[in-house]
């Protein structure tokens, strides 16, 4: 058999990977620890507190704020699939995760932020009822209603991680079991294959695109209609909080949809693995950060509940 992905001359079965990571000596490894874990830290602790906030206060039990706290489990359970392994490995020397570790990973970081995106287009529906259907809203988005699309979110995300994974592992992959990134991921490990991964590219750039295009297309077309409706509104102090809360959601759509783009929906999103890592960085540790940054500090009504939650604490 002739050697593909990196020219190595033999195909065995891996029982482990290798997970390179980031190079440097051990001063440059030492400050992405720090710097990994306190972003970590405060990706934990704020996804924690929203969903503690949101549950607790019964203003904020409507659909919208139900599916901010899917959004913040979300981003807490992705991050966490990758980087307690990554800040081990950062201060390790060997750097190893096993075969099935690696699907493991790979299938629960795959469901989780696709899962995201088809939520983020649920999360403009919803606002599109909510703003430009308000007598139809408290049926369309009743709680049952709201399961039933989170329910699909999920068996969304999961069809396309299964589909991911089926295609990736069932690969041959050559002697060298060396991941050139700190998670696994389909476009390292296509570069081990010892096959041909042309079926496999066009799998990964079919399903990313089909999904990053529908779901954008979603909020486009919700937001359409949405901006129409707030322009009617006569109001200044109205449309200022509408805006105010569709901001949030749309500075977080444009985040996800546009790292996931770079890394994984357009040709030569395989070519380089240091760009690879930087952006993969940003998507599953930075953006799950920022996200409760964005809706707290710009949701008027997310500040009043943490306010009334911190005299409640305050009063006891």
């Amino acid at each position: 058999m002739s050697p593909y992905g990196n020219g190595n001359l033999s195909v065995m079965p891996l029982q482990e990977f290798v997970l390179d990571g980031f190079g440097g000596g051990p001063q440059i490894q030492a400050l992405l620890f720090a710097l990994f874990l306190v972003l970590y830290l405060v990706d934990v602790l704020g996804n924690l507190t929203m969903i503690v906030v949101i549950m607790l206060d019964a203003r904020l039990h409507s659909p919208m704020y139900f599916f901010l706290k899917n959004l913040s489990f979300l981003d807490l359970c992705y991050s966490s699939v990758i980087y307690p392994k990554a800040l081990f490995d950062l201060m390790s020397s060997t750097k190893v995760i096993t075969f099935a570790g690696c699907v493991t990973q790979f299938f629960f970081f795959s469901t989780m932020i696709t899962t995201e995106g088809f939520l983020l287009a649920v999360m403009a529906y919803d606002r599109f009822m909510a703003i430009c259907n308000p007598l139809l809203y408290p049926i369309s988005m009743r709680p049952s209603v709201c399961a039933l699309l989170m329910l699909g979110c999920y068996c969304g995300g999961s069809f396309n991680s299964i589909l991911q994974a089926s295609f990736t592992f069932s690969l041959p992959f050559c002697s060298s079991n060396h991941i050139d990134h700190f998670h696994c991921d389909v476009p390292p490990l296509l570069k081990l294959a010892c096959a041909d991964t042309t079926t496999n590219e066009l799998v990964m750039f079919g399903l990313c695109g089909l999904v990053i295009v529908g779901t954008i297309l979603v909020v486009l077309v919700s937001y359409g209609y949405i901006t129409v409706t707030i322009l009617r509104i006569r109001s200044g102090g109205g449309r200022h909080k509408l805006f105010s809360t569709c901001g949030s959601h749309m500075t977080a759509v444009s985040l996800l949809y546009g790292t996931a783009f770079i890394m994984y929906a357009q040709p030569g999103a395989l070519q380089s693995m240091d760009q690879g890592k930087v952006v993969s960085v940003f998507y599953t540790l930075v953006i799950p950060m920022l996200n409760p940054l964005i809706y707290s500090l710009r949701n008027k009504d997310v500040k009043d509940a943490l306010w009334r939650l911190s005299q409640k604490h305050t009063a006891t």
